[in-house]
């Protein structure tokens, strides 16, 4: 007999100060990586989905973002993205698009 299945893995990579695209306010958002993988005998051994998405802290909405959005958000939160204040500026901005 040979188990087989799938098993979730929630990352939080950063909380950022972002406007939300539902309620509108400037409040924080973690930014989360969500992996799934394929497990076999309850060993995880290849992740085959895998998403990206921030929820807002104030209305608890959720929104995909793409792996380019999220490295981008990403480095702006460790300051990679040059540290200045117009980049700082960026993270204030929807990133959700609507």
């Amino acid at each position: 007999m040979i188990i087989f299945g799938t098993k979730g893995y929630l990352h939080q990579l950063a909380i950022l100060t972002l406007v939300c695209g539902r309620c509108g306010n400037p409040s924080a958002h973690t930014l989360k990586k969500r992996v799934t993988k394929f497990t076999l005998f309850f060993i995880p051994l290849f992740a085959f989905s895998t998403t990206y998405m921030t929820q807002c802290t104030f209305c608890g909405d959720e929104q995909r973002v793409t792996k380019e959005q999220a490295d981008q958000l990403l480095a702006q939160s460790t300051g990679q993205a040059g540290g200045g204040a117009a980049h700082h500026h960026t993270a204030q901005q929807n990133p959700y698009q609507r």
